[in-house]
């Protein structure tokens, strides 16, 4: 009896080890028709049950969360129906990584992770070094209307006694205060660049991300905005800063987000809208899609039908008065008639989910010109012209027919959405590309600001 007592409690020993060592931040490259797809796994252990998220950097998709996560001795398995993924690996403590097989759909790679953080290798030249010729504080600040802390990081310069001061605001998926993505820092690049010429400035951890409370998974961008209100009256209630101006820079949707805030606030003097959009969230969606497609080398008639097909569920999904179940399988029939099954019940299944999350459905309705109109206060709007995320030439004229003087238009050349200097820029650039933001950037957004305070 106690030698099948003891060889139990190996084995629950043993299974405890294994799961521990499994615990953390995996990375590994589908191979895909000579194509590398990085992929990321997030690890993590809450009592007795784990749970995984995944990112796809090279696709800019953040924190997918993988729906069952099993752990078993040694052996590993996620599996993110949704998005009709499964995979199934064995951890190999000898050379510290996990060999296993990736699947999606009838798709079936080998896909081995280690702990080798891929990005790590890549040079960022720009990213700052300590020591920092400033202070820089950890904050937290509180959202009172949703109940959430929320935490990061403000930076004022040492010798100066009064100085304006900047909020951050990142761009759409769960983002960090630094905005990372692909290795790049920018918003870390910002801060350190503006505070060097006398600029304070906070950036903070999305709700959900990093040291915030809350969860992003359900929130819009009105939710999302009422975080930067909090972090406004966080600065405010600071009676140790001498804030001469308070400005907003807000980022891709971070520059939707700015102008709703300015739109209703008397706190707020000025806006910098870096790749905000200006078009209805179902036009931009579709835009989007149109270029990226015809970018990559498909056919005319397939990106035609393409904005066809999803042109139509998109004003299914603005039109929606029904529950979200109801929704969803409104949807189902729609994309089963419309692409009679060309796409499997998986890939279906993953793309209704995206379509119907809270953030996306508020998104496709969200026209951004009815906060822009209401903004008296100055604003700078910066395009980068090869930008296909938010195109440069059909916003910034959405943006002029607004006929808002208080807005100042400037499209730049060979940038793309994270204004690197690009050559196609698209996404798939972004990791590829050294450089995290042009320095005309950096340069024209300090000199705009000074020259308001």
């Amino acid at each position: 009896m106690r030698n099948i007592l003891l060889l139990i409690c190996f084995a629950l020993m043993s299974s405890f080890i294994q799961g521990q060592e499994l615990l953390g931040d995996w990375y590994g490259s589908l191979q895909i028709q000579g194509t590398k797809l990085p992929l990321v796994f997030h690890i993590k252990k809450q009592d007795s049950s784990y749970s995984t998220t995944m990112d796809s950097p090279k696709q800019m998709a953040i924190g997918l969360p993988v729906a069952r996560t099993t752990v078993t001795n040694s052996q590993l398995l996620l599996e993110a129906p949704a998005m009709g993924i499964k995979y199934t690996g064995e951890y190999d403590h000898t050379q510290e990584i996990i060999a296993g097989t990736f699947q999606q759909g009838g798709l079936k790679l080998a896909l081995n992770l280690s702990r080798d953080n891929f990005t790590t290798a890549i040079n960022r030249p720009q990213e700052p070094k300590e020591p920092f010729p400033y202070h820089a504080e950890e904050v937290r600040f509180y959202n009172e209307s949703d109940d959430i802390s929320l935490a990061g990081t403000l930076t004022t310069p040492e010798v100066l006694e009064k100085f304006p001061v900047v909020i951050l605001i990142s761009g759409s998926g769960p983002q960090n205060r630094n905005e990372e993505i692909m290795g790049h820092k920018p918003f870390l690049l910002i801060s350190d660049f503006l505070t060097r010429h006398g600029i304070a400035v906070l950036r903070y951890d999305d709700r959900g991300v990093g040291k915030s409370e809350g969860e992003y998974a359900t929130a819009t961008s009105k939710d999302l905005s009422r975080d930067t209100e909090a972090a406004i009256t966080y600065l405010k209630s600071r009676k140790d800063l001498k804030i001469s101006k308070l400005g907003l820079i807000g980022h891709s949707e971070g520059g939707i987000i700015a102008p709703m805030i300015a739109s209703k606030s008397k706190d707020v003097d000025f806006i910098v809208l870096l790749a905000g959009a200006v078009l209805r969230g179902k036009d931009l969606l579709l835009l989007q899609k149109k270029l990226i497609e015809e970018k990559s080398g498909i056919h005319d008639s397939i990106v035609n039908r393409s904005q066809e097909v999803f042109h139509g569920a998109y004003e299914l999904i603005a039109s929606n008065t029904k529950t979200n179940d109801a929704l969803k399988e409104d949807l189902a029939a729609y994309f089963k008639e419309e692409t009679n099954n060309s796409i499997n019940a998986a890939q279906t299944n993953s793309l209704i989910e995206s379509m119907t999350s809270p953030w996306m459905q508020y998104f496709i309705n969200y026209d951004p010109t009815t906060a822009l109109k209401e903004v008296d206060i100055p604003i700078l709007a910066l395009f980068g012209k090869k930008d296909v995320q938010v195109p440069a030439i059909e916003n910034a004229l959405a943006l002029e027919k607004l006929e808002n003087k208080n807005i100042e238009i400037i499209k730049m050349e060979n940038l793309n959405h994270l204004f690197q200097e690009s050559k196609t820029g698209m996404p798939n650039e972004y990791s590829e590309i050294e450089q995290t933001m042009s320095p005309k950037v950096l340069n024209l957004m300090l000199e705009w600001i000074l020259e308001r305070d």
